[in-house]
């Protein structure tokens, strides 16, 4: 009798056990081909550069070098692609001691300065140029 209940119980905890079966991957449509792969670098002193593109319109290019006394490597490049309405995508930049400066007409344009912000950095600029102290010289904030 209990030899039948172990049996019973041992079954149940099988049946209960969570089914595990295969599953084939996703489909995620066809290959993309590529069509050009060119890359050199980084070598010892940091330079590098890359260039690829797809089949489906896909281009990227960048190259880099060390610049200055640290030796931080500047970077320039561009890519570009096609939006699925057929319109095309243009982007370039530059990385260096300014930041990151990417140029697009994709990329959003704030509002024109007002006149009088324009006047006064301006005012700004002069006094600056001729050796007079800016506003922010002449406070202590410790």
């Amino acid at each position: 009798m209990f030899a039948n209940l172990v049996f019973v119980a041992l079954v149940a905890v099988v049946i209960a056990a969570p089914q595990r079966s295969y599953t084939s991957p996703p489909d995620y449509g066809h290959v993309i081909p590529i069509l050009k792969d060119e890359r050199q670098g980084p070598d010892a002193l940091g330079n590098y550069r890359f260039e690829f593109e797809t089949g489906n319109g896909i281009s990227r290019n960048e190259q880099g070098a060390p610049q200055g006394k640290e030796g931080a490597v500047a970077s320039q490049g561009e890519w570009s692609f096609t939006f699925p309405d057929g319109s095309p995508a243009y982007v370039s930049f530059v990385a260096d001691a300014f930041g990151y400066q990417p140029q697009s007409d994709l990329l959003p344009v704030g509002p024109p300065l007002p006149p009088h912000a324009i006047a006064q950095i301006e005012f700004a600029r002069q006094q600056e140029a001729s050796g007079g102290s800016r506003p922010a010289d002449r406070y202590s904030y410790n």
